[in-house]
């Protein structure tokens, strides 16, 4: 009997040194969809996906600038994607975080191939060219996992501060942690204001600008420039967008799903948490499956779980067992847990 699964998509940040080469290591069977999106970054006179993953060494300058990373992630996710034994898992529903949001609708064929390219790589190339701000990571949970009153009100109080200072938003409800976006004088006075925690917390991203905030609405306007409602249509399968709305095949305005792709979608908070919320309450599906490259997401997606104590998760201790003994979560970037899910 197949398992029914959720598949997540991953989001920025996710392709780094230890993913270099992940094309040539997994997909070399996907030369025609590789070549499609090859052949659409040579158009726009862009280095293609399969020199940027085959390059002797991996370049933060290069590789993590948002439009090369934004194809090199969708390349890699959708490969993925097809991967995925289809005789052992029932896929019933498909999300993502932020870039993961376009993934998506490529999963769940709300854009073909082509469109699909198109979109990723327009707004990467938009962020790239029109992105302003940053964004900083903090917890919203202890080291086991659990929540913490002392960084919920940290944050909070950064919030409070950044406004006071500059712009300050929460950017992305990432499962345990809060993505804080602002403009520079934000972002200074809530680092500022932070506490430190962990040794690492607060961190701020590199080349990330302030993603779904209103400093991005100039990013929004370009997009509907740039792009028409003509790459849309139906979805396949049912999906679940940054607010934990689902689409369904029978159900999707595709006007409506443009609009919010392209604006609601950029420039108000993306809730991945209330997405996964809603993935295992709605659907209550076997198993999460996480497309690569990288696994980072995995901790998010572990730190929803417990918040919800979903399958009596209430640590990440416990979460650390359930993995150890029956997965619920299977990551397609780790080898070990690839090979049960391919």
């Amino acid at each position: 009997m197949k398992k029914s699964a959720i598949v997540v998509f991953p989001g920025r940040g996710t392709y780094g040194k230890d993913e270099l080469g992940y094309l040539a290591r997994y997909h070399t069977d996907k030369s025609e969809f590789v070549g499609g999106v090859d052949a659409w970054r040579a158009s726009q006179k862009r280095q293609t996906v399969s020199d940027l993953d085959g390059a002797k060494s991996y370049s933060a300058a290069k590789h993590a600038s948002s439009v090369n990373a934004s194809a090199i992630i969708y390349s890699c996710a959708l490969a993925d994607f097809a991967d995925i034994n289809r005789d052992e898992f029932d896929i019933v529903a498909v999300c993502g975080n932020s870039l993961g949001w376009y993934l998506t609708l490529a999963a769940a064929g709300a854009l073909n191939p082509a469109n699909a390219i198109r979109l990723v790589d327009t707004m990467g190339a938009l962020m790239e060219d029109q992105g302003s701000g940053g964004q900083l990571i903090y917890p919203f949970v202890d080291e086991n996992w659990r929540s913490s009153r002392a960084h919920t009100k940290a944050i909070s109080n950064a919030l409070h501060a950044g406004r006071t200072a500059g712009a300050a938003y929460l950017s992305i409800r990432l499962g345990g942690m809060a993505v804080l976006a602002g403009d520079e004088k934000g972002m200074a006075a809530m680092e500022k204001s932070l506490p430190n925690a962990e040794d690492r917390y607060p961190f701020r991203l590199a080349r990330h600008s302030a993603f779904h905030t209103p400093l991005l609405q100039h990013v929004s306007d370009a997009a509907f420039q740039a792009l028409g409602d003509d790459l849309f249509g139906a979805p396949q399968r049912p999906m679940i967008d940054g607010r934990g709305a689902i689409w369904t095949p029978a159900s999707s305005d595709i006007n409506a799903l443009y609009n919010y792709t392209l604006g609601q979608q950029i420039v108000e908070t993306y809730d991945f948490s209330k997405s996964i919320e809603i993935a295992i309450k709605e659907f209550a599906p076997d198993c999460l499956i996480l497309a690569g490259p990288g696994a980072t997401l995995g901790a998010p997606i572990a730190q929803e779980l417990i918040r919800h104590r979903w399958l009596g998760l209430t640590s990440k201790s416990d979460f650390s067992a359930r993995q150890k003994e029956d997965p619920f979560l299977l990551a397609m970037g780790r080898e070990d847990q690839r090979k049960l899910v391919v």
